[in-house]
């Protein structure tokens, strides 16, 4: 019988996970920009739980995990999700589209702000998921790394596309084939997280800043240029302006990558890699230009109009954050309809007005455009199909390249 992979994560994929904790992806909140606070003790102990062996799953890998649906008789749905990343009235007191969808189909939402970080919570829900239990959750919104390591060891279940004819229709094209769920058999996007380049125009003097040879060669940027401590954004920027596809790379492009960004660090180009923080250097100018998630970018941009965003000719790199249905979940049905719902055009205009992000829904600019009209025409939330076109991701890791790349990763950065 072939049995999962071990889940035991080496010591740099440990560290690397530490590093997002404190101040990298994880670290991200959808709005304020603390999306990790407050972990404290509970996401070392997700850690902990990670890196441990944990129980025996009872599946083979591939298999698709599913439940009894109790959706028809029960009108509930248990929803967990991150901080800031659902609407909520002025008052603050209700979540106007939850409200609306039981209203209209009779189904009641339990709606948990319960994932701070994506480790953390993984190391919530394994134990339960390898001992084929129910975790209490319907619905779950994960990273794309841990969406995939989900479904890879069958701890999701296979979505019934009756039930998603909006989401089926309106999914934008650049999130519809990721590796780890062609087809998205499994998922579906709640948004996406562009990785881009910002810079700081007073510091630049007026000077635009566009790629990634420019904020590792131009001398007028040197002791000026961030990049990220996240490695799959700043490997996977420095990729693509080598010419090499993010999603198809082998070990000597990686190699080659990490190179061209040491001779950055060896001649003081490069002032540091960072998590979040470096947006109080960017917005003082410490900080000329840098790697940057484009969520930072939308709310700095609303307190200094100095601060812009380029996307790079040889494009740039898109991670998402995604819904599944846990394995043993009661209410798969009711789910998918939640699932369907956020895909409908106004309420997904909605969505994308409160949280800022990249809505993964195709159509939604007219609608959006009724709320907000800077937002219907900022690219950072509606990429336009040039943009679009120009996104890429970084292709899924086995165990054994994960942790080898994060070890070198980690040498460079001085991590």
């Amino acid at each position: 019988m072939e049995q999962y992979e071990p889940e035991r994560l080496s010591a740099p994929q440990l560290a690397a996970m530490r590093r997002s904790l404190t101040n990298g992806r994880g670290a991200l909140t959808r709005r304020s920009l603390l999306r990790a606070s407050g972990m404290g003790a509970l996401a070392l102990g997700g850690l902990g739980t990670l890196s441990a062996c944990g129980i025996p799953p009872a599946k083979r890998d591939g298999d698709t995990a599913a439940s009894d649906d109790h959706s028809a008789k029960e009108k509930v749905i248990n929803f967990s999700n991150w901080t800031e990343y659902m609407d909520v009235s002025e008052d603050e007191k209700s979540r106007p589209t939850l409200d609306a969808f039981t209203e209209r189909t009779g189904i009641k939402v339990k709606y948990t702000e319960d994932i701070n970080d994506n480790v953390e919570f993984f190391g919530k829900i394994k134990p339960q998921l390898a001992a084929g239990q129910d975790t209490g959750r319907d619905l779950i919104i994960v990273t794309d790394w841990l969406a995939a390591r989900i479904i890879r060891l069958g701890w999701a279940q296979k979505l019934d596309h009756a039930n998603l004819p909006h989401a089926f229709a309106n999914l934008s094209a650049q999130f519809r084939t990721p590796d780890w769920d062609p087809g998205r058999a499994y998922s579906y996007p709640w948004t996406g997280i562009p990785t881009v380049i910002a810079y700081n125009e007073k510091a630049t003097g007026g000077r635009k800043v566009d790629s990634v040879t420019q904020l590792l060669d131009d001398p007028k940027l040197k002791g000026r240029v961030s990049f990220l401590s996240e490695m799959r954004d700043s490997v996977g920027m420095t990729l693509l302006d080598m010419g090499k596809d993010p999603g198809t790379f082998d070990d000597a492009d990686f190699d080659a990558a990490i190179g061209r960004m040491q001779k950055g660090v060896d001649t003081n180009q490069i002032r540091r890699f960072t998590g979040n923080d470096y947006t109080a250097d960017l917005s003082k100018g410490d900080i000329a230009a840098c790697v940057a998630w484009a969520g930072d970018i939308i709310q700095l941009q609303a307190d200094n109009p100095a601060i812009k965003f380029t996307i790079p000719a040889a494009g740039y790199i898109t991670s998402s954050d995604n819904m599944l249905v846990p394995a043993e979940a009661r209410h798969k049905t009711n789910a998918e309809k939640l699932m369907d719902y956020y895909y409908e055009l106004p309420v997904a205009a909605q969505l994308a007005a409160y949280i800022n992000y990249v809505c993964p829904v195709d159509g939604v600019a007219g609608e959006l455009a009724k709320i907000d009209e800077a937002m219907a025409s900022n690219t950072l939330i509606l990429p336009d199909k040039a943009m679009a076109a120009k996104s890429r991701a970084f292709r899924s890791l086995s165990s054994e390249e994960e942790t080898a790349y994060e070890e070198k990763f980690a040498k460079l950065i001085g991590a």
